[in-house]
């Protein structure tokens, strides 16, 4: 298989470091095009990321020498990986899409479109339709597919066994999300030392309106959102990387612990089909009453599994539990790779360069 060309947008901020970290070595994608602001322009990677680099030990080797570009199509690629910051991502990437380009993005401008998938593969690959819709509309063979936000994609990796075993009727949430989810530099050190901040602008709304469309059925063309009530509350804690959820759920039949336990652990649809990305085990349940931990539990599955603990029932609801996951990999940079692994599985994506 001809490696496929990739261009990564925003290539200097957190989420694009990890963009260039993660496709280091890909077997699938080759990095050919590194893009960021205009202010960037022209110079090379490695001088650019000499002292603003955290993603990884070093600059991985292939992306030293680049020279960045500017966020325009012209790029030489077929897939555009965005890291864009929301104030400016939306139209930069319509942009690309209606130049032919397949847009795999981070960013939340264009996730509650009603022709753009928010894509976890495990959880709503037929969602992949609408890319046609999409197509039709520019006339093109561009389009773009989101990730859903951070904490959302762990959630609701939690919940899509219940929901496929039981039902559910309705779910509350509240997020301990770690510091790297803000970007750099971040918050500042005397806000978040022996601070808990109860407030993230939008991601409660977000946590509250993602999953249904996630969740919801594609018919004629549009996706019917999910019927389910979600409340969700988002806190920042001084951790590095990992956003840990305490959940508690009302499922809509009845389900001893065991059968809840043993639907997270059979829950790995994606198995066989040979995605480089993908966890040998999405989800993980661990027994131990003090797990999952940031530091202990973040990386498993290479960051990419969401992992589960403290099952037990819930006096209000039926269950509550814990579920932890990284919020640079599953929860942004490995979830648009994945992403763009069940694209070209699915045949949207030939490995012939569209964006020209």
């Amino acid at each position: 298989m001809r490696k496929i060309s990739i261009g990564i947008l925003g290539a200097t901020g957190t989420v694009g470091q990890m963009f260039v970290q993660m496709l280091d070595g890909h077997p699938w994608f080759e990095v050919t095009e590194l893009a960021a602001s205009d202010r960037s322009a022209g110079k090379s990677y490695g001088e650019l990321m000499r002292s603003r680099w955290s993603a990884g030990a070093e600059i991985p080797e292939y992306a030293r020498d680049m020279v960045v570009k500017e966020c325009h199509p012209g790029l030489d690629c077929s897939i555009v990986f965005s890291a864009l910051d929301s104030d400016v991502a939306g139209g930069i990437e319509e942009e690309f899409a209606n130049h032919g380009y397949a847009v795999s993005t981070n960013a939340r401008n264009h996730r509650m479109d009603a022709d753009v998938p928010i894509s976890i593969p495990e959880i709503n690959p037929e969602h992949l339709g609408l890319i046609e819709r999409q197509r039709t509309r520019r006339g093109s063979k561009g389009f773009i597919i989101t990730n859903g936000n951070c904490s959302t994609i762990s959630f609701c990796m939690g919940l899509k066994p219940l929901y496929d075993a039981f039902g559910v009727e309705k779910a509350v949430v509240t997020t301990l999300q770690a510091l790297s989810g803000a970007g750099y530099p971040g918050v500042p050190s005397l806000d978040i030392v022996g601070n808990v901040i109860p407030f993230i602008n939008g991601e409660e709304e977000k946590m509250q309106s993602e999953p249904l469309k996630i969740f919801g059925r594609l018919s004629g063309g549009a996706i019917r959102n999910a019927g389910f009530a979600i409340s969700a509350t988002c806190t920042r804690v001084g951790v590095v990387n990992g956003h840990t959820e305490s959940v508690s759920v009302k499922l809509s039949r009845k389900a001893d612990p065991d059968e809840v336990i043993e639907a997270w652990e059979d829950f790995n649809p994606l198995a066989g089909l040979g995605l480089p990305s993908s966890p040998r085990r999405p989800i993980t349940y661990t027994r131990e009453s003090d797990r999952p931990q940031p530091r202990k539990d973040a990386s498993a599955g290479n960051g990419m599994t969401t992992v589960i603990g403290r099952l037990r029932e819930c006096s209000i609801l039926d269950y509550k539990f814990v579920l932890l996951g990284h919020n640079l990999v599953r929860g942004a940079a490995g979830s648009a790779i994945l992403n763009a692994e069940m694209l070209v599985k699915q045949g949207y994506i030939d490995g012939q360069s569209i964006g020209k």
